[in-house]
């Protein structure tokens, strides 16, 4: 039923790698590929995004790659799924009205998005910090 994209899970775990390694190490869309087990085309593309959204940094020249732009304490899943996916929504008339045909008599509009800011709110108050925290 709901389920998160492969880009957003590759962010996640980029994030999460990044944020291990510390602060001001750089890593290679390689090497996080190689250790996590991802593509590294499809990682890149996810980096972008993350740079984009001010949650990565990319490091330019022989030894580049990317690092963490702010703190694993202030980077929250919600924050990446923002930049990997933009604002989040469950059902269409959550972002537009027009796009649902049955929006003014709907009677789980209130419902869906009761659970979509409970959902968001579930991501906004998980840090990386904080899921780095759970694995040890």
């Amino acid at each position: 039923m709901l389920q998160v994209s492969r880009k957003f899970e590759y962010g996640l775990h980029a994030v999460a790698y990044l944020a291990s390694r510390g602060a001001e190490r750089v890593v290679t869309v390689k090497e996080m590929a190689e250790e996590i087990g991802f593509s590294p085309e499809f990682l890149a593309k996810a980096m972008q995004s993350l740079t984009r959204a001010g949650i990565a940094r990319s490091v330019q020249g022989v030894k580049g790659g990317y690092q963490l732009a702010r703190k694993a304490e202030s980077i929250t899943v919600a924050d990446i799924g923002t930049a990997i996916e933009g604002a989040p929504h469950l059902v269409r008339c959550v972002v537009k009205a027009d796009n649902c045909e049955i929006y003014s008599s709907c009677p789980h509009r209130g419902y869906m998005t009761s659970l979509q800011n409970r959902i968001q709110g579930l991501l906004a108050s998980t840090t990386v910090q904080a899921l780095l925290d759970t694995e040890t």
